[in-house]
């Protein structure tokens, strides 16, 4: 797919919530699951319009980083990136914990409109997304693909943090195995971008 891509501006608003829809990327995520304290009974109350205001707010105010997939004028793919410290959720979870050699960043979510699936937009962005860390100071950039059985097919909604062949594909390399769905893919600033 023929796509141009780049950060995020406090301006694109618009555009992300085409992209995302009606349903916020996925049963009213709008890609703050990872950046709320709680999860339970305090999320289902906050995801829906209290997310969406939330992501179009950190947007607009330039807390939200990620990078965006055009064709023409029209986003077709997201990629949530920032600094670990940016995702409260993600800093308490136990599985997705390990050895940190210096600032590291963490890609939480991809999402792509479904005309831009299979095509390899997701690596590319993969890709981007890195580079941009680096050049805002990250000695490393961490992912958490859901592992996908051989030969089978998952719905989107279910691999929005990415899948281990796409994360292999855009120079990640696999930490050792954890007790999780997710495993850690980490690139390091000294690998190519």
């Amino acid at each position: 797919m023929e796509a141009r891509l780049r950060s995020l501006a406090p301006g694109d608003w618009p555009a992300v919530e085409r992209l995302f829809g009606a349903r916020g990327a996925c049963g009213g995520c709008w890609c703050m699951l990872w950046r709320v304290e709680r999860g339970g009974k305090s999320w289902d109350a906050f995801k829906g319009e209290p997310a969406k205001a939330a992501f179009r707010a950190g947007i607009e105010e330039g807390r939200v980083q990620g990078m965006l997939a055009f064709a023409g004028e029209e986003a077709v793919g997201w990629c949530s990136l920032g600094p670990r410290e940016d995702f409260p959720r993600l800093l308490r979870s136990r599985v997705l914990q390990r050895e940190r050699a210096g600032p590291s960043w963490a890609i939480t979510c991809l999402f792509l409109a479904r005309s831009a699936r299979r095509q390899g937009l997701g690596i590319r962005l993969l890709e981007a997304a890195a580079h941009h860390a680096f050049a805002a100071g990250a000695e490393e950039v961490e992912g958490y693909p859901v592992r996908v059985a051989p030969g089978a097919r998952m719905s989107a909604s279910f691999v929005w943090t990415g899948t281990p062949a796409m994360f292999d594909r855009a120079g990640f390399k696999r930490e050792p195995a954890r007790n999780s769905p997710h495993d850690i893919y980490v690139k390091r600033a000294a690998q190519p971008v």
